[in-house]
């Protein structure tokens, strides 16, 4: 990629997202699904946050939903997590390095859907005005 050096999965083939049966599409889901972005957002800064504040900062997600994607970033190697014995008991997570690597293609994704979002919405106004027209 951009160095003559090709990324490998599994030692076997390289890495290729429009192969169907290339990981890589798996790892692409996960950093695109609803709330992993979320959570790399609070986490940019590099600081640490408990359960209940990144449950706080990301207004709408569950606490089954939160915990179960947290878990399968933990499970990628994308956030730490430490447990501090206490009642209850504590627990925090931060970016890990590879986390961290995800903070500016995600901000980018992110600004973008931001800026765009009218213009968007606007285009879906019409396209579902005109779909209603033809009866479909």
């Amino acid at each position: 990629m951009g160095h003559g050096v090709e990324p490998v999965v599994s030692g076997v083939f390289p890495a290729d997202i429009l192969n169907q049966d290339c990981p890589s599409r798996g790892v692409l889901r996960h950093l695109t699904d609803r709330w992993t972005p979320m959570i790399v957002t609070v986490l940019a800064d590099g600081r640490r946050a408990r359960f209940t504040e990144l449950r706080r900062a990301i207004e709408g997600v569950s606490p089954k939903v939160l915990t179960e994607t947290l878990r399968s970033m933990e499970r990628d190697g994308l956030v730490g997590r430490e447990v501090t014995p206490s009642i209850p008991p504590r627990v925090d997570y931060w970016l890990t390095e590879l986390g961290a690597s995800t903070v500016a293609p995600l901000a980018a994704l992110r600004e973008w859907a931001e800026q765009h979002v009218s213009v968007v919405e606007q285009n879906r106004e019409r396209y579902d005005g005109s779909a209603a027209s033809l009866g479909g």
